[in-house]
């Protein structure tokens, strides 16, 4: 499992990463303004899985991002979210190396 000190320098890591390429450091890998629920899938433990609503008046895309333990990770195809819409993104954690889903995570902005 990953230890909280791991996932705070991993997400340090991507705001770099999103400053440095010029994109707004809201687009983290963590839901700020769309309503999500992030989760292992219950007989796939290589499957993760973020379901998300809109509750603004705007619309925004988002997509899961998928820590793989110690695969590479993954993220989800983009999903477009109108005004109250609801989608889902998911990644799958493949390859021999994979010890399946260690976190799921969002990375959102907007459309």
């Amino acid at each position: 499992m990953i230890g909280s000190s791991h996932l705070a320098a991993a997400a340090a890591g991507a705001a770099f990463a999103l400053t440095s390429a010029g994109l707004p450091t809201s687009a983290s890998a963590a839901a700020t303004v769309l309503r999500c629920d992030t989760y292992v899938h219950a007989n796939d433990n290589d499957l993760g899985i973020a379901a998300c609503s809109n509750p603004t008046g705007q619309t925004w895309i988002f997509r899961a991002v998928v820590v793989c333990g110690r695969a590479p990770d993954v993220v989800g195809e983009w999903v477009t979210l109108p005004p109250g819409g609801y989608g889902e993104s998911q990644g799958y954690c493949g390859g021999i190396f994979t010890s399946g889903v260690g976190a799921v995570g969002v990375d959102e902005r907007p459309a």
